[in-house]
């Protein structure tokens, strides 16, 4: 899709005296975080930064990732609660706070203004989704905003243990993202670790209800099949892993049933996260996924930083 490439945004004025900082304004030196009283909203930020330096935002959402020494921009989104919509895992801090990373990070100067024009891509689903505020959790929408340029930037209201359903109906959720939507902004939904008991006729429905949503606001509508879960048979991964159901509903098939029937893109993630995981086998794999050595948590549904990123990573190459 050629908007994810070429979507630029023009931005006039710094929204205050102390948007242009340098470090001296910040605190700390790794991280170095900088912090500005602003409202909700999409800003361009830009950044002159040394060699090695990489940057997350509000609730560790990758902006960019250590490397060259110069001048960066991006396009954030601002929301509060900061993290996930319901405030699971915390709230954060009002305004929009910047955290140079890296093993020496420096940045000589920061300038934030508001987006007047961003197009953005909305994120609709759940854990492996969500802006997760405490590490090691880490959801692929936390990993996409390094990859979208300037003018284009992620509003990620996904949020934990949420199926099609509770997120249609809390007002948190889909009620407080649908009147934001404008004409032409993309909407990337999924759903499935959560819909353990719901039937294929409720799931279908949920959907289309959440396709109809977008489609009344003029946006863009993307279903994505959920990633899959590292529960192996064998070489294989089984079908829990595949979410089949407790009731036998093969929900990624329903998904791509929706799709084909509402006419909208479907990014088939279960497809794409199964070949992934089942290429790197049983023990490799593990390093997608939180595990008791490395992360004080077997777990294996959710992602570490690198498995959110190589899901992240899958989501962008079917958007170009």
């Amino acid at each position: 899709m050629s908007w994810l490439a070429c979507v630029t945004c023009a931005a006039v004025g710094l929204i205050a005296p102390s948007a242009a900082t340098t470090p001296a304004a910040c605190t700390g030196t790794a991280p170095i975080v900088c912090h500005y009283d602003v409202a909700p909203g999409n800003y361009d930020i830009t950044a002159t930064i040394g060699a090695g330096t990489g940057l997350a935002v509000e609730a560790r959402r990758r902006i960019f990732t250590p490397g060259e020494a110069g001048t960066r921009s991006a396009t954030v989104n601002v929301r509060e609660p900061e993290g996930q919509p319901t405030g699971q895992g915390g709230t954060g801090t009002p305004g929009l706070t910047l955290s140079f990373d890296g093993t020496a990070p420096s940045v000589t100067r920061v300038t934030v203004r508001p987006a007047k024009k961003a197009r953005v891509v909305y994120l609709a689903g759940d854990s492996t989704v969500c802006d997760q505020p405490v590490s090691p959790y880490t959801g692929w929408g936390q990993m996409i905003t390094a990859s979208v340029p300037r003018g284009v930037v992620v509003a990620n209201y996904a949020d934990s243990g949420e199926s099609a359903g509770s997120f249609l109906a809390d007002p948190a959720l889909f009620p407080t993202m649908q009147p934001l939507i404008a004409p032409g902004d993309v909407v990337l939904i999924q759903f499935g670790h959560n819909d353990k008991t719901t039937t294929a006729e409720d799931y279908r429905a949920n959907l289309t209800a959440l396709l109809n949503g977008v489609r009344e606001k003029h946006g863009f509508p993307i279903l994505v099949t959920p990633t899959v879960r590292r529960l192996f048979a064998g070489t294989e991964l089984n079908p829990t892993a595949l979410h089949i159901n407790s009731l036998g509903v093969d929900l990624p098939a329903e998904m791509r049933a929706v799709a084909a029937t509402e006419g909208v893109p479907l990014i088939d993630l279960t497809a794409k996260s199964e070949a992934l995981v089942e290429s790197l086998g049983p023990a490799e794999s593990s390093r997608l996924y939180l595990t008791l050595a490395t992360d004080g948590v077997n777990d294996n549904t959710h992602f570490s930083e690198y498995g959110a990123t190589r899901m992240a990573e899958l989501v962008i190459d079917s958007l170009r």
